[in-house]
């Protein structure tokens, strides 16, 4: 009988994942619509990453971050895009627990980096407008490294402890995921072993990657607002208030959809809310950061036309 239930514990190898279902004639329409954002995501990130790059005017703390802050995006979106995107073709495909688990490692790698990359972005800030004096001294280039070292290393770190506790599950129950990719919750759901350490290490995690990257970047922001309305004339409140616009943007974008996600998710009546959720934060919010940071940010214009000069 021990026998039986151990071979039962480990019939469970891969899962199924339902995507969007059947979409019938809306399938190569969608394909070509999210083929074309993915694309667009990829390639403007891709130029930020150059322009900062071969950019001196753009040789600046912030304009550092954002090239790292890019690259974890493209990192992120090519872990889930392609996937989708063969989902939809098929309407629904298989995966194995294996690789099922090691994508959720490599969701979760740009995903923390993310989140501490926007607090050292919104230290940066505080630095250069309450601090300008000692801008120089506190953003020296070995910080800059040391910090962006530091948040890759938490992305590994934090995920890789995840991993180990995701690996060490047996599935043996009902193996099907509805969704577009391997995101944790449907995961453990179905698990037939004890999953209360994991959820537990998890919620433990959700404070040094999410809560308190969100506490201190509003901290320093609310600093800022202190410092900006202590400008005598309003033009020079405006100008000063621009250089942390495109960052604040991002900021709200990036943790609205953290936090519909993750921290207070939709009901499980809702799962086509959750699905719209995770294809605005998979597909759009990558877009997004570049088109944001070359929009509002007269650095990243400038540079740009510069360089378009230089082709022509």
């Amino acid at each position: 009988m021990e026998e039986m239930l151990e071979r039962n514990r480990t019939l469970v190898t891969e899962f199924l994942l339902l995507g969007f279902g059947n979409l019938h004639e809306l399938r190569i329409l969608l394909f070509i619509l999210f083929l074309f954002i993915h694309i667009n995501a990829v390639t403007g990130n891709f130029l930020v990453i150059i322009l900062v790059f071969v950019s001196q005017s753009l040789h600046f703390p912030m304009y550092f971050f954002l090239s790292q802050l890019s690259l974890s995006e493209i990192l992120f979106t090519t872990n889930i895009v392609p996937n989708m995107l063969w989902l939809i073709l098929l309407g629904s495909g298989r995966v194995s627990v294996n690789r099922c688990i090691s994508q959720l490692y490599f969701l979760g790698v740009p995903t923390v980096n993310q989140c501490l990359l926007l607090a050292a972005m919104s230290f940066d800030r505080h630095a250069a407008i309450c601090n300008p004096l000692h801008y120089t001294i506190i953003m020296t280039f070995g910080h800059q490294v040391q910090i962006v070292l530091s948040c890759w290393l938490g992305g590994f770190t934090f995920s890789l402890v995840i991993y180990i506790l995701l690996v060490n599950l047996d599935f043996c129950g009902p193996n099907i995921i509805n969704h577009f990719y391997c995101d944790i919750a449907p995961v453990i759901e179905l698990s037939c072993s004890d999953t209360s350490v994991v959820m537990l290490v998890t919620s433990l995690l959700s404070f040094p990657v999410l809560i308190f990257p969100f506490i201190f970047i509003s901290a320093t922001y609310i600093s800022i607002l202190r410092t900006i309305l202590k400008i005598p004339s309003a033009n020079g409140r405006q100008k000063t208030f621009s250089t942390c616009s495109s960052h604040l943007t991002i900021v709200c974008l990036y943790y609205g959809t953290l936090s519909f996600l993750y921290i207070f998710p939709p009901s499980d009546n809702s799962l086509n809310v959750n699905k719209g959720l995770s294809l605005l934060y998979t597909l759009l919010t990558p877009l997004f950061n570049p088109l944001i940071y070359s929009l509002r940010n007269h650095d990243i214009r400038r540079a740009i036309k510069k360089h378009i000069k230089k082709l022509s």
